[in-house]
């Protein structure tokens, strides 16, 4: 999906469209009052704390902001930017919709996140056929054809990328974004796909994109040229091959219509640091939430979990957790928060802090069994025991 929290909110406040936007910050307040007129929007100049964007409109983009930025260095680059709140509920409502209409067309989906899909569409009526010239011409038509009904059904624009594997069609599906479509098989790949940076590729992240820098790698073409006992040996064997094969082109992983997520979590980070004795009464609805928002996750995915985990992010930057296993798995939100303030009673609480979080680990599916041993009313626990 092209901008996808972006595009969302657009469709809330079409008059903004062609302007520099920006989501990110708090979330939104359903009983805040919709601004109308422009001079009613929040600007980015205006914004103090330490927020960072989640993503921001194309107009935004082209002034050089960018999602996890922080917004008050994107404030340095673009501060007249209107700067909107996030609306998780709307995102869910629009992923929901556009991922069935695309299910109607092609039903064999992998769901990759909020905005993102993988499709298989071998089977599917019309893709091997060759249109007029044009070999290619009955994948065109279908990718079109999802476009469409994507367009219908949300509203919204989405970029398509149609290759042979699952690497290739994420690389193209940001070729000609927004609303693009990219249709690429592996002869193209040296016109394509070399010139383009290493980093274009998922799974060659920041540290990786240095350390091929610094071997004179630079584009994915320059990666492609490089024997694979080099890569082998300045990165091991597994990864080195792995950059070998995604440079040539080279992907044989399928699409996965189904999988069993490995952990659930939530977090959130502070406007300001909190300190765990000064600002306990704030961190302490602050978990409380959290494991609630946690419990309804499991519940709504059918989920419950036998292992609770916290993590703290301090004011330095140092991030620490600590995981408890359960006697029985649950997914109810009281012996979530039980556990949660249990694993913070071992880790060090002397500074401030800048986010916390709760996850759920070894899931199993239904909710699990009742921890009949633990108290009724887990949430009158203090946070935090003095120290």
């Amino acid at each position: 999906m092209d901008a996808f929290y972006a595009s969302v909110e657009l469709l809330r406040y079409p008059q903004l469209q062609g302007l520099p936007v920006v989501i990110g910050g708090a979330r939104r307040n359903p009983s805040a009052q919709a601004p109308q007129a422009l001079d009613d929007f929040a600007r980015l100049r205006d914004y103090a704390g330490r927020g960072v964007i989640t993503t921001a409109t194309y107009p935004a983009r082209a002034l050089g902001v960018h999602s996890g930025m922080g917004l008050m260095k994107a404030a340095a680059l673009a501060p007249a930017a209107i700067l909107l709140p996030m609306d998780f509920d709307a995102y869910r409502h629009h992923s929901r919709q556009f991922k069935a209409a695309v299910a109607r067309i092609a039903p064999v989906l992998e769901d990759r996140g909020i905005d993102e899909i993988y499709l298989d569409l071998t089977d599917v009526p019309g893709a091997q056929d060759a249109v007029g010239e044009d070999p290619l011409g009955g994948v065109r038509a279908l990718a079109q054809r999802i476009k469409a009904a994507v367009r219908e059904a949300t509203g919204l624009g989405c970029s398509i990328g149609v290759t042979p594997n699952k690497l290739l069609s994420k690389i193209s599906s940001d070729l000609d974004k927004p609303d693009g479509l990219t249709v690429l098989m592996h002869e193209d790949v040296p016109s394509r796909i070399w010139p383009l940076p290493v980093s274009r590729i998922n799974g060659i992240g920041p540290k990786a994109t240095e350390r091929l820098a610094a071997m004179g790698i630079h584009t994915i073409g320059e990666l492609a040229a490089t024997p694979a006992h080099e890569l082998a040996s300045a990165f091991g064997s597994h990864y080195g091959s792995w950059l070998h094969e995604a440079a040539h082109g080279r992907d044989d992983r399928p699409v996965v219509t189904w999988r069993e997520p490995k952990s659930i979590s939530r977090e959130t980070t502070f406007e300001r640091d909190l300190h765990p004795r000064d600002d306990r009464t704030q961190l302490t609805p602050i978990l409380t939430r959290l494991c609630e928002q946690l419990a309804s996750d499991l519940a709504r995915k059918n989920y419950a979990g036998r292992t609770v985990g916290i993590k703290l992010r301090y004011d330095d930057f140092k991030i620490v957790t600590r995981s408890q296993t359960l006697p029985q798995p649950t997914r109810d939100a009281a012996t979530i928060r039980l556990w949660a303030g249990r694993c913070l009673k071992t880790v060090p609480l002397n500074q401030r802090l800048r986010l916390l979080g709760v996850k759920m680990e070894s899931l199993v599916p239904g909710d699990g069994q009742p921890n009949v041993a633990e108290p009724a009313a887990p949430y009158s626990l203090p946070l935090f025991d003095e120290r």
